[in-house]
C-alpha cells in the first residue's frame, strides 16, 4: 500500500482527509468517506450506520432508526467536503454552511448496519453560494433525497 492510497487519491478522501476538510466532530461527522469525486459536478459520500452511535439511544430504543435530520446533515457534509475539494488552496480557512433544503423525501428508515451511500451532485454555483440535488442509497434503493444550498463564508 502506498501512503497515498488510503488517505487521498484523485477520487476519494478517508476520514482523516474528511476531517482535514470541515470542521465536524464526532458525534456529529456524519460522512466516513467521500469516493467518485468530480471538482465541482458530483461525490458519493459513504456513511456506515453502527448502533454504538449516540442517537439511536433516544431514536429509537426499540426500533433504532436514523434521525431524518442526520441522513440531511450527512448530503450537507458530503457537499461540503466536494466545495472544499473543488476551491483546493483557495478554501482555506473558510467554511461551508448550510443555507436552505427544499423537496426533502425519506422513502424507507435508515437502520444500524446499513451503508448510505450519499451521491451530491452540484445543480449550481454562483459566487459563494452553492446549490445542490442529493439521493441517499442503502443496497441501491432510494432511502432519501433533497435540495439544498450552502454558501462559503470566511
Amino acid at each position: 500500500m502506498t501512503e497515498n492510497s488510503s488517505a487521498d487519491t484523485a477520487d476519494t478522501l478517508d476520514i482523516l482527509k474528511i476531517m482535514d476538510m470541515i470542521p465536524h466532530r464526532y458525534p456529529l461527522l456524519l460522512v466516513d468517506r467521500l469516493v467518485d469525486i468530480v471538482p465541482g459536478v458530483s461525490a458519493t459520500g459513504i456513511k456506515n450506520v453502527t448502533m454504538n452511535e449516540p442517537q439511536f439511544q433516544g431514536h429509537f430504543p426499540d426500533r433504532p432508526i436514523m434521525p431524518g435530520v442526520m441522513i440531511v446533515e450527512s448530503m450537507a457534509q458530503t457537499a461540503g467536503v466536494l466545495v472544499i475539494k473543488t476551491l483546493g488552496p483557495d478554501s482555506e480557512g473558510r467554511h461551508v454552511l448550510f443555507m436552505s433544503i427544499d423537496n426533502a423525501r425519506f422513502r424507507k428508515p435508515v437502520t444500524p448496519g446499513d451503508t448510505m451511500h450519499v451521491k451530491v451532485r452540484v445543480k449550481q454555483n454562483r459566487g459563494a453560494v452553492w446549490r445542490f440535488a442529493a439521493e441517499v442509497l442503502v443496497d441501491g434503493k432510494k432511502v432519501a433525497e433533497a435540495d439544498f444550498s450552502a454558501m462559503i463564508v470566511d
